[in-house]
C-alpha cells in the first residue's frame, strides 16, 4: 500500500494545488450545461469527444464546485484540522452555502435535508442522511487530497468527516477517502497507471479501520453489529467499483458513454469510478479527459469535475488553457487557494 505522506510535497513548480482546483471547476462548468441530457443528445450538440469551451463570461459552474471551495475555506480557517476544530467551521460553511443567494444550481436533496437539519446546533451525526451514498460526498472533498502538510489521520479523518455531515452511507465515507488519496498521490507523482492498483490495496487495507475520534456513533444502525462490519461495507462497495474501472481499461474500446463501462455516477463509488475511467484513458490529454467527463448520459457534472481535479492535480496548471483562468466563476477564490497551497508545497 502507498503510505500518505505527511510532508508538503515536492512538486510546486508545476502548482498542482492550483491545476486540480482550477480542473474541478472546469470540468464543472463543462458538465453543467450536459447534466441531465442522454449521449446521442450530448453528440449531436458537441460530437463524440463532448464540450471542450467554456461558455458565458464568467463559465458557470455548479453546487459541486460551491462546496467544493466551503470544503476548502473551511480548512483554511479552522483553528486546527481536528474533529472538534474542523467540523463546526464546515457546518457554518455548509449553511452559508445553503442559504446563499449563488445556491440556485440545482443543488442535490440529500445536501439540502442534511443542512436544514445542521441548522439547529444538533450532533451531525443526527442531521447527517445515513443511509445516502449520493454523489455529493465526494465531488467536494479533492481540497482534503490538495492541503499540504496533514498527516494520515488528519487527511483521511476530515474526508470522511466533510462526507458524513450529508451522506452517512459507509460507501460515501470510503469513497471520499479514496477521491482525496488519489488527488494527493497524483499531485505526489504517482505514475497514473498505478493509481487504481494503488487504491484498491488502499482499499483492502482499510476494511477494519472506523476513525472513531471522528465520526462518533455514525455506525450505528439496525443491522450493523459493529462499525468495523459498517466500515467493510463502504470499502468493499468502493473496490467493488474500481475493479470495473480496471476491466474497462483492459477492455480497451472507449467510444461511447463512459456511463455504460462505469456507472452513471450518481451515486459516491460510481462518481469517483466513471471520473477515473475518464481521466485514466488519456491521462496526458487534459482537455479531452473533461469532454470525455462531460460527455456522459450521468451526473455529468460532478464526472468531469472529479476528472478535472485529477488531471489538474497530476499536470498542474500547465494542463490548462492559461486564457480559462479569467473567464471561470469564482476565479478569485479558487486563485487564492491554490497559490497558498502551492507556495506553501514548495
Amino acid at each position: 500500500m502507498r503510505e500518505v505522506p505527511e510532508h508538503p510535497r515536492r512538486v510546486a513548480t508545476v502548482r498542482n494545488a492550483s491545476g486540480s482546483l482550477f480542473g474541478l471547476a472546469y470540468g464543472d462548468a463543462l458538465g453543467k450545461p450536459t447534466e441531465f441530457q442522454d449521449y446521442a443528445s450530448i453528440v449531436a450538440r458537441y460530437g463524440p469527444g463532448g464540450p471542450r469551451e467554456l461558455e458565458g463570461d464568467p463559465a458557470l459552474v455548479t453546487d459541486d464546485t460551491q462546496m467544493m471551495l466551503a470544503v476548502a475555506e473551511a480548512l483554511v480557517r479552522a483553528p486546527s484540522i481536528t474533529p472538534d476544530g474542523y467540523e463546526p467551521v464546515l457546518r457554518q460553511a455548509f449553511l452559508d452555502w445553503a442559504i446563499s443567494p449563488d445556491n440556485n444550481r440545482a443543488p442535490g436533496m440529500t445536501c439540502l435535508r442534511a443542512c436544514a437539519d445542521l441548522t439547529d446546533g444538533r450532533p451531525w451525526q443526527r442531521a447527517s442522511q445515513i443511509h445516502s451514498k449520493g454523489c455529493g460526498a465526494n465531488m467536494r472533498v479533492t481540497p482534503l487530497g490538495l492541503m499540504p502538510g496533514l498527516t494520515e489521520g488528519q487527511r483521511a479523518g476530515a474526508a470522511q468527516l466533510q462526507a458524513g455531515l450529508t451522506h452517512g452511507h459507509a460507501t460515501g465515507l470510503a469513497a471520499s477517502e479514496a477521491t482525496a488519496l488519489a488527488v494527493l498521490w497524483l499531485a505526489d507523482g504517482l505514475d497514473p497507471r498505478e493509481l487504481l492498483s494503488t487504491l484498491r490495496a488502499r482499499c483492502a487495507s482499510q476494511r477494519g479501520t472506523y476513525r472513531q475520534e471522528w465520526l462518533g456513533d455514525l455506525w450505528q444502525r439496525p443491522g450493523v453489529d459493529s462499525p468495523s462490519q459498517f466500515m467493510a461495507a463502504g470499502w468493499d462497495e468502493t473496490d467493488a467499483a474500481l475493479a470495473r474501472v480496471e476491466e474497462a481499461l483492459r477492455r480497451g474500446d472507449f467510444a461511447g458513454d463512459p456511463c455504460l463501462a462505469t456507472g452513471e455516477g450518481w451515486i459516491a463509488e460510481e462518481a469517483l469510478a466513471t471520473a477515473l475511467y475518464c481521466y485514466l484513458i488519456s491521462p496526458d490529454d487534459p482537455i479531452a479527459v473533461l469532454g470525455r467527463g462531460a460527455a456522459s448520459s450521468g451526473d455529468s457534472d460532478s464526472i468531469a469535475c472529479l476528472a478535472g481535479a485529477f488531471a489538474g492535480a497530476a499536470l498542474g496548471m500547465a494542463a490548462w488553457p492559461a486564457e480559462w483562468q479569467e473567464r471561470i466563476e469564482y476565479a478569485p477564490r479558487l486563485r487564492a487557494l491554490g497559490e497558498a497551497w502551492d507556495v506553501t508545497a514548495g
